[in-house]
């Protein structure tokens, strides 16, 4: 497998975010400000990277049957370390905003399923470049989303005044807010996914998630 393409896949075409569909709940819950969602971004890369590394080491040594419960563990070895670090060198202020969402990386959806599709199946090297593809490409989308969140909300980025006397939209701070910039976020994804099939005269099915046809939810009141 090529390694610059195992690198860059989780930047666009895996997306964990904006393609699997992955991590909402960090995702929703750590991006009320750019700030926030950069470090958490950069801790689960690292938790990520980590992982996979050790996963991959020992995938012939560890027993079929424990296998998710030994990837657990392993998750949650290296969520300790980044959280005692984020203890000892970040802001306190930044550490309590992450809250419980730092440990709870241990049982993003993200984390565990590289484990199982990638590094169980590919050597160290490669499952290092997911890991840190992976973790890149979650920062950046939760990054945008949080910058996004906190521009309108209170015309801040990183917390830095960008506009001054800047009336706000206060929803935005608020998961119903971040469920409405997810939701343009991932309209733009599939527009330009429609357009790049367009152009390769190929036809682009959405993930169900995202597609109107499979929802219902319009005919309920009928």
């Amino acid at each position: 497998m090529n390694a610059f393409k195992t690198f860059i896949n989780g930047l666009w075409k895996e997306n964990p975010v904006l393609i699997l569909l992955l991590g909402m709940c960090p995702t929703l819950a750590t991006s009320s400000s750019a700030k926030i969602a950069i470090f958490m971004g950069l801790a689960t890369t690292c938790v990520l990277a980590g992982s996979n590394v050790v996963v991959s080491l020992f995938k012939k040594i560890i027993p079929d049957k424990v296998r998710i419960p030994c990837f657990i563990v392993i998750i949650a070895t290296f969520v300790t370390i980044v959280q005692f670090l984020m203890d000892a060198y970040a802001p306190a202020s930044l550490v309590k905003a992450l809250g419980i969402y730092l440990p709870l990386i241990t049982v993003n959806c993200i984390v565990l399923g590289r484990a199982e599709a990638f590094a169980s199946k590919h050597n160290p090297f490669l499952s290092l470049l997911d890991g840190i593809g992976m973790g890149l490409g979650f920062t950046i989308v939760l990054t945008l989303l949080g910058a996004v969140r906190e521009f309108i909300a209170s015309g801040t980025l990183f917390e830095l005044q960008v506009v001054q006397n800047w009336q706000g939209f206060a929803l935005l701070r608020f998961a119903p807010g971040a469920f409405m910039v997810l939701g343009v976020f991932l309209a733009v994804m599939n527009a330009i996914k429609i357009r790049e099939a367009k152009k390769a005269g190929r036809r682009y099915d959405p993930p169900a998630e995202l597609n109107c046809a499979t929802c219902h939810i319009c005919h309920l009141d009928k």
